[in-house]
Formats: C-alpha cells, structure tokens, sequence
C-alpha cells in the first residue's frame, strides 16, 4: 500500500502562489486594507451590477466605465475616457489625490480648478465584449492607483502589470479577469498608460486563484461566484479555495493589515 507516500498536488507551483499572496498584501498594505474588508464587493458581469442602456458605442463606454470607478472607489479620481484613436491629451500638471486614494471616506475634488486629468483609453471594438472591457477598465485603474504605492510591488517593476492586475482583482474584479484571460489583439496609443486591450498578464489560473484569496478573506460563499465563473475553471476555483483555506498562517496576517490612518499622493 502506498497511502503514506500519495502528496496532494499543487494547483499552482508555490512560488506563484506565494507571489500572489505576497501582491495581496502588498495591495492591502498600500491600498487600504479597511476599505478591502468593509467596503469592496465581488463585481458581477450581469445587468444586476452593469445597469443602464446607451445607443452609442462610446455612450456605452462611458456607462461601463463610471461603473467600474465606483465599484473600484475611484469616483473622486479626475479621469477622462476616451476613445483609443483620440486618447492624446495636451499635457497638464500632475494630478493630486488628496485623502485617501479609494473609499466612502474619500474627498470629492471640486468643481473647478482641479489640477489635470488623468485618460484612460478604450477600443470601440471591445464594447461588444463587456467583461474584456471591464477588465482593462479595471486594470487601467489599478495601474494609475498603483503609481501611489510607497513601496514597489513584489518582485519589482519588472512585474508591474501582472501586480496592478492582481490589484485589480484586489478591487472586486476577478471573475472579469479569469473569464477573459486571453488576448485580445487591439491597437492603443501609448500616451494614456496602460493599454485598453484585454491583453492577459496573468493565466487565467492564476487570475482565478487570486479572485478565490479575494473571497475566502471576504467569507463569499462559492454559490455566488461559481455560477458566474467560466465553467471550465470552476473546478480549478473550487480547489484554489480549499488550498486557501489550509493556510491559516497567510490567513491571520492578511486579515490583521491594519487600515492607514490617510494619505494624499501626486501623480504625474
């Protein structure tokens, strides 16, 4: 009999699964952990969460969009959306985000004399495709969110994009990403940050793995994400979540980063 020698095996190598536990708390740590716990909620790809009907494709941009902002507590951020093939703004001076970055507690910027713009680009072609948009909505966010870390993340800039989609999923919106983890070839210029094609960073393993850590710390139980979950990763989810929940250690720590008392960043 072999029972004593049969190991269970890992859904992902542990080193990745140590880097994205290690950008969720880095996430946690720079980005308010207070605001992660009491007020961030899993973003559904339905009308439910999605409401609203506009005729024009860039109407629908912007519907899409200011829904996104809100579920990622960036409403107070001064974003502009615009369509790829018309995103270059005349310079401005850097944008300053007073308070804190994201949240209910955050400051509304005034009416008047606001100090630039920041714009996030987005690619006509993917307003048919909602949930690759949503996800470069989201990841754009946490690319310009994360340029207000104190600190880089794990593994440094080298992988900055795969961080701020982790990041992204952070925010609430992880079954976007690991349903539309592929590549979708769009073209975008390179004066609004990071593209507003849905070019994948992460797998979408790993993508769903991250979106499991995002709700077993929030207790979400698996019956309101698995219907939502592209079919052929449910099993895999189903599995990130039990590995997850074996981690007691990672568990306790994630769970005590303390909330920041507030902060202000410039962005350029």
């Amino acid at each position: 009999m072999l029972f004593g020698l049969v190991r269970k095996q890992k859904i992902l190598d542990e080193e990745t699964i140590q880097w994205l536990i290690d950008t969720f708390e880095w996430s946690l740590l720079e980005f308010d952990a207070g605001v992660f716990f009491d007020e961030s909620r899993l973003v559904i790809p339905t009308n439910a969460h999605f409401p609203g009907r506009v005729d024009s494709v860039d109407g629908m941009a912007r519907l899409i969009f200011d829904h996104v902002r809100t579920y990622a507590g960036m409403p107070h951020w001064p974003f502009v959306v615009l369509d790829q093939a018309a995103c270059a703004l005349p310079s401005t001076t850097p944008v300053r985000i007073e308070g804190p970055m994201r949240g209910a507690h955050a400051l509304q910027p005034p009416v008047t004399g606001q100090s630039g713009q920041i714009a996030v680009s987005y690619d006509p072609a993917l307003v048919s495709n909602p949930e690759a948009l949503i996800a470069a909505f989201a990841h754009a966010l946490a690319h310009h969110l994360g340029q207000a870390a104190t600190a880089p993340p794990p593994g440094g800039v080298e992988f900055w994009p795969q961080a701020t989609e982790v990041l992204a999923i952070f925010m609430g919106f992880g079954l976007m990403f690991a349903n539309s983890a592929f590549r979708v070839p769009v073209r975008s210029c390179g004066s609004c940050g990071p593209k507003a094609d849905r070019r994948a960073y992460l797998t979408q393993h790993q993508s769903t793995y991250a979106l499991a850590l995002f709700c077993v710390l929030k207790e979400i139980p698996d019956r309101e994400v698995l219907p939502h979950l592209k079919k052929a990763l449910r099993p895999f989810y189903r599995q990130a979540v039990a590995d997850i929940r074996e981690r007691d250690e990672v568990l306790s720590r994630l769970r005590a980063v303390p909330a920041p008392q507030g902060a202000s960043a410039i962005l350029s």
